[in-house]
C-alpha cells in the first residue's frame, strides 16, 4: 500500500498484523509497538481495533462507492459493463489486502457491519452488470464475473506465473462471461 501519513500507517500496521495474527489475536498495544509509537499516540487516532477496521473499509472501498455512482449514471449497454468491470477489478486489487481480511476473518466482519455494507455494494453493482431480461443462465454470468474479481484475487495467488498475466486473465474471464450474457445463444433468441 504504500501510504505516507499516520492514519494511513496505522491502518497498514494493524492490517499486517491482522493477517499475521488474526484480527482477534492482535491488540492495539501491539499495533503500537510496530509502529514504534505509544499507546495514547494510537488513540488519538484510532480508539478501537474495530475503529481501524471500520476506516480502512471505508478509505479502500471509496473506489467502489465512486464506481457504483458513476455507473448509475450511464447507460446500460455492454460497453459501459465492460468498463464497469474493469474499475470494479482496479478497485478490488486496490484494496486486496482489506478483501483478504475480510475473507480469513469472516466472523469479524459480519460483527463489525461492514460484511452488510459490502453486500448492499456487491448487490448494487450486480444491478448494474445484469438485465432483467435476462436468461437465468446469462444473469448467472453476470453475477459470476464480478465474482471472478474476487475468487481471482484469493485462489491466482496460488497459481504459477506473472502476477501482471494473472490479474489480466482473471479481468478477460470476467468481461468474457459478461459479454457471453449479452451476446450469447440465450440472448440471440430476444434480438
Amino acid at each position: 500500500m504504500a501510504r505516507g501519513n499516520t492514519r494511513q500507517r496505522i491502518q497498514d500496521v494493524a492490517l499486517e498484523l491482522f493477517a499475521e495474527h488474526g484480527y482477534e489475536k492482535t491488540s492495539l498495544r501491539e499495533i503500537a509497538e510496530r509502529l514504534e509509537v505509544t499507546k495514547a499516540a494510537l488513540y488519538y487516532h484510532f480508539k478501537t481495533k474495530e475503529d481501524i477496521v471500520i476506516s480502512l473499509f471505508r478509505d479502500l472501498t471509496r473506489p467502489i462507492d465512486e464506481l457504483i455512482a458513476w455507473a448509475e449514471q450511464q447507460p446500460r449497454t455492454l460497453e459501459t459493463k465492460r468498463e464497469i468491470l474493469r474499475r470494479y477489478h482496479a478497485a478490488v486489487m486496490g484494496a486486496a489486502p482489506l478483501f483478504r481480511f475480510m475473507q480469513e476473518n469472516q466472523a469479524t466482519v459480519r460483527d463489525l457491519s461492514i460484511g452488510e455494507t459490502f453486500k448492499r455494494r456487491i448487490l448494487a453493482l450486480t444491478r448494474l452488470v445484469v438485465e432483467p431480461d435476462f436468461s437465468m443462465a446469462d444473469r448467472m454470468r453476470c453475477i459470476s464475473a464480478l465474482f471472478t474479481m474476487h475468487a481471482g484475487m484469493f485462489f491466482m495467488q496460488h497459481v504459477d506465473g506473472d502476477p501482471e498475466e494473472k490479474r489480466e486473465a482473471v479481468l478477460e474471464v470476467a468481461i468474457d462471461l459478461v459479454t457471453q450474457a449479452h451476446e450469447g445463444p440465450s440472448q440471440a433468441s430476444r434480438r
